[in-house]
């Protein structure tokens, strides 16, 4: 089975399974723009449109000023 990379964490994307057991990755926000499309090709390593499913991990970045109290 092929990764489906950005798409399994992304909040547009939802596996697709086939009767005869094909898995397939449908990017929802093709629904709405017509520049994504419907069923992308797998492995997604870049994409614009791209939005984390769930909270993010990342840090808010830190400034080079005190805190102030």
């Amino acid at each position: 089975m092929t990764e489906p990379g950005l798409c399994a964490g992304c909040v547009h994307g939802r596996p697709v399974a086939t009767a005869r057991g094909s898995l397939f990755w449908l990017c929802r926000r093709s629904a709405t723009d017509r520049h994504y499309p419907r069923y992308p090709a797998l492995p997604v390593l870049a994409c614009p449109g791209f939005e984390p499913d769930g909270p993010s991990t990342t840090q808010p970045p830190r400034t080079s000023e005190p805190a102030t109290e």
